[in-house]
């Protein structure tokens, strides 16, 4: 264990796989105790489990950041367990099948969970990290809120990522002089089960992704976690509403 956050706590949501799983697990090896929380339970409670049997501390909530009264009561029973809260990794997003085709039901669910439901976690997460003497934030946006490609051309997905960059430096600045930093990641593609099934679809869409970078690879999630936890660290101190691109020079191209 590694003691970046030591006697800290941080509180992940989507951390039932992928970046949240990988982002969840990181922070307890480098000290923290960890509240890992996504919409389904089994799963959250199967990442704190790995993280125990790793020797860290974690414990797993469902948390469905759509709902604000889930949201508010998973990190009161964060606070409950371990007396504060410093850090939050807001990862919890979708991309939706028919989103491509502007089909408003999709477009809606889509920006429920991907902006709202980040909205619906800073609204909770700020005055607990304040009350606790400060510490820093993440949100999970993405390279689509930056550019979009006829690969991702996801019209409520762009918007949703785009809001989330917005939301980082809306809290950032109103926080900056109170201790509280928040930032955001923008990952290209990363090797998560949704981009898998992907991938697996077919041959054209597995180069499509892989060539989305001229690295010529996808990322792998614990790649992206590395970045969210070290903008929750002491060594990014003055690091501040700032959204870092992770796509491997896609964005350069």
């Amino acid at each position: 264990m590694e003691a970046w956050f030591a006697g800290r706590v941080a509180f992940v949501t989507g951390a039932g796989d992928g970046i949240g799983r990988a982002g969840a697990r990181l922070f307890a090896r480098r000290g923290a105790r960890v509240v890992a929380t996504d919409v389904r339970a089994e799963a959250a409670a199967e990442t704190a489990a790995l993280i125990v049997a790793a020797g860290g501390e974690a414990i797993g909530l469902a948390c469905d950041v759509t709902d604000d009264a889930s949201v508010a009561g998973a990190i009161a029973a964060a606070v409950d367990r371990y007396g504060g809260l410093h850090h939050a990794f807001n990862n919890a997003g979708v991309t939706l099948p028919g989103d491509e085709s502007w089909d408003e039901r999709v477009a809606r669910r889509t920006m429920d969970v991907n902006l709202f439901g980040v909205m619906n976690c800073l609204r909770h997460q700020v005055p607990r990290i304040l009350a606790a003497g400060g510490g820093a934030i993440v949100n999970t946006a993405s390279l689509a809120g930056f550019v979009t490609s006829r690969a991702i051309a996801n019209p409520a997905y762009s918007a949703s990522k785009h809001g989330v960059i917005g939301l980082t430096k809306v809290a950032a600045i109103q926080n900056a002089a109170k201790g509280l930093r928040v930032n955001a990641i923008c990952p290209g593609a990363t090797m998560t089960a949704m981009v898998r099934e992907v991938m697996e679809s077919s041959p054209e869409a597995r180069r499509t992704l892989e060539q989305l970078s001229p690295m010529g690879r996808v990322a792998e999630p614990e790649e992206m976690a590395e970045a969210a936890v070290w903008l929750c660290s002491d060594m990014a101190s003055f690091v501040n509403a700032h959204a870092l691109v992770l796509d491997g020079g896609a964005l350069a191209e």
